[in-house]
């Protein structure tokens, strides 16, 4: 259970509206995520929170189906189901394949596997990586 209660798009107004409105354009949908009306309790948060993912997602250096699937692997190290969830529909809606998805969790969970073993081990990093 929430600890706040989402703010529905019917009772949002102002700046909160706007951005539940470019939310819904920016990522084709046709309802305001739960993240997004949770995050409307604090309409700073909500504004700011926006405006960082629009700027940190956006077409770069790295292809915006890059983004995705680096965002999903995060998520799936963090342990966010949310996130997981929704990165992964929005780099499927962006050209991502069932099978890049795959790939993605396995190097995912390939890299988490190692980095607990290379810790629990206390390897020293080699000279040629320093």
């Amino acid at each position: 259970m929430p600890i706040f209660k989402p703010i529905s798009e019917n009772e949002a107004k102002g700046k909160v509206k706007e951005i539940f409105e470019e939310i819904k354009t920016a990522r084709q949908l046709s309802e305001v995520p739960n993240f997004w009306k949770s995050l409307a309790n604090n309409p700073e948060t909500l504004e700011r929170t926006w405006t960082s993912l629009k700027q940190v997602m956006k077409k770069g250096a790295l292809d915006p189906v890059v983004k995705e699937l680096i965002y999903v692997a995060v998520s799936i190290t963090n342990g966010c189901e949310y996130c997981i969830k929704s990165h992964s529909l929005a780099a499927k809606k962006k050209g991502a394949t069932e099978e890049m998805l795959s790939e993605m969790i396995a190097v995912t969970g390939m890299a988490n596997e190692t980095n607990r073993l290379v810790e629990g081990y206390q390897v020293e990093v080699d000279d040629v990586y320093k």
